[in-house]
């Protein structure tokens, strides 16, 4: 009949119409298997989230400076600032592979964290350390650059822990950092590289500038329960006061000024005063009293020791110059830092260019020419940077290589 609907039809509609309920629900399950929940904003306090920020601060303050000595860079680490949140917050900032190092307290502080690097930060800082001037980014991060990444955050960490156990008055320390790569992609949800990253966490985000070479964001994350930790042992060591914000704290400190006010009164109503200075004191007045009281007070308290003497001599102070070839960046203790990291050495009989078609050609037996005479020494190389010449030696069973000209 015409404009009626066949079953079939019907069915399809029906069909059709089931379709996106279920794709719904899946989207749903999907979502909530990938930890892209909200982050619970109630499980830190705004005096919590400011005084962990302001540890933050200080410890990766300290840490700038070592970086700063370990890569010879002006190396600046901005303000932190903390947040709570989620895994997906984490995936939308860090597309790409990057580095998850690990730091866990051993003493004064019961838990872990972990600091996070963008996969051309930790290229760049390793080519510094290994002499480079970090531009070597090429290639794939390998087990180099995680050791040497590691020795840096022992160092630099370990002097953030210097500066928390001043701040916190007691004694920190952590273990040495494991650095590992990691495909955020590869990952659903958090729990699976750290139980905590399953639900919400605190995430302290700083912007890190290495000259211009690096100009990038970092990343703390910190489980719910050692943010309460750093929070409550901070309260303790400021006497049981919670924090007030880090801006308005160096206000209070002129407010003593004011006291000697009464002693000033009679010094300045006293009788022995000649016509001149009365003179200087009231067309001082006018202009004193327009100033507001702190600016006030400490001119006068000047005055009458300026009075009492009128020949004072007054020298500029004077500044010893630092010698020009001062640097302090070239001193032993920064070789010590990086002593650790593992070096490839390579020994090179010589070289030669062939074509395609020669190469081709190769088969056992075949003799290839090198630039090199019999007996001339042979080159060793270091990270592939000429270093060394010397000869080659038996020892035993293996071949060795004796130094006999270091390459300045």
């Amino acid at each position: 009949m015409d404009g009626m609907l066949s079953q079939d039809e019907i069915n399809a509609l029906l069909t059709g119409m089931d379709a996106p309920a279920d794709d719904g629900d899946a989207a749903v399950d999907e979502t909530t298997a990938s930890g892209t929940l909200e982050p619970d904003e109630s499980l830190l306090t705004e005096s919590e989230k400011d005084a962990i920020g302001e540890v933050a601060n200080i410890s990766m303050g300290s840490s700038a400076t070592t970086l700063f000595s370990i890569v010879n860079r002006k190396v600046n680490i901005t303000t932190p600032t903390v947040k709570m949140a989620v895994w997906k917050n984490v995936l939308d900032e860090y597309e790409k592979p990057c580095v998850f190092i690990q730091i866990k307290y051993t003493q004064g502080l019961d838990g872990s964290n972990i600091l996070v690097l963008k996969e051309h930060d930790v290229k760049v800082i390793t080519d510094l350390m290994m002499g480079g001037d970090g531009s070597n980014t090429d290639g794939e991060l390998g087990e180099l650059h995680l050791s040497a990444i590691s020795e840096a955050m022992n160092q630099m960490m370990g002097s953030s822990a210097t500066s928390l156990s001043t701040m916190l008055g007691k004694m920190i320390d952590i273990s040495p950092p494991e650095a590992s790569l990691v495909d955020l992609t590869a990952f659903k949800s958090g729990g699976d590289i750290a139980p905590f990253l399953e639900g919400t966490f605190v995430k302290i985000a700083f912007r890190m500038q290495i000259d211009d070479l690096v100009d990038s964001s970092i990343m703390q994350l910190y489980p719910i329960d050692f943010a309460k930790e750093i929070y409550n042992t901070f309260v303790d060591s400021q006497g049981g006061d919670a924090p007030a914000a880090p801006a308005p704290e160096p206000a209070p400190a002129p407010a003593p000024a004011p006291q000697p006010a009464p002693a000033m009164q009679p010094q300045m109503a006293a009788p022995q005063m000649d016509m001149g200075q009365m003179g200087m004191q009231q067309m001082a007045m006018p202009q004193m009293q327009m100033m507001p009281q702190m600016q006030m007070m400490p001119q006068m308290q000047m005055m009458p020791q300026m009075q009492m003497q009128p020949n004072m001599n007054i020298q500029p102070v004077q500044f010893q110059n630092f010698s020009s070839d001062f640097n302090p960046m070239q001193s032993q203790e920064n070789i010590e830092l990086i002593k650790d990291v593992p070096l490839e050495v390579t020994v090179e009989l010589g070289r030669t260019s062939k074509s395609i078609s020669d190469i081709l050609d190769f088969a056992p037996g075949t003799i290839i020419e090198l630039d090199k005479i019999a007996g001339e020494p042979i080159d060793v190389l270091v990270n592939g940077k000429f270093v060394a010449k010397g000869e080659v030696v038996v020892i035993e069973e293996s071949f060795g290589i004796r130094v006999t000209e270091i390459i300045k």
